[in-house]
């Protein structure tokens, strides 16, 4: 079997649960081929770089595949079909990243500086303890 790095863009207009369903019904579509998927990330309702179908924005999602080769015809076909997919991209890899993608590495970067800004300005924005009040 080889390995796979299956990237999706869903319409905005569907619900996050949607977009989980979708996933969900892509990873029984592999394992009833005789492949399995070991990784499976949802990026987000993010901004697309050029128009899709006058859509600006679209749901993405990452999913590792190891499965042979016409397990992953067979689900592209049926994406094909799908109306809620706008894109999807398949790249055959030589091995499988386990660790977070870039997307979410930043992600998380990012949400720890905003709490650690946002925690040190916490009674401490003019200089410490100040009460404010008259004694």
């Amino acid at each position: 079997m080889a390995f796979y790095e299956h990237v999706l863009i869903a319409r905005p207009e569907i619900s996050p649960q949607q977009v989980d369903a979708l996933i969900e019904d892509i990873t029984k579509t592999i394992k009833d081929l005789g492949g399995h998927t070991s990784k499976t990330e949802y990026w987000g309702l993010r901004n697309l770089t050029y128009r899709i179908r006058k859509n600006r924005k679209g749901h993405y999602c990452l999913i590792n595949i190891d499965a042979p080769a016409p397990a992953v015809h067979e689900l592209e076909r049926r994406l094909r079909i799908n109306e809620d997919v706008m894109r999807f991209k398949t790249i055959r890899v030589e091995e499988l990243d386990e660790e977070p993608s870039p997307i979410l590495a930043r992600r998380d970067r990012d949400e720890r500086r905003r709490a650690r800004r946002e925690g040190g300005r916490d009674g401490e924005e003019f200089g410490g303890d100040f009460d404010g009040g008259e004694d």
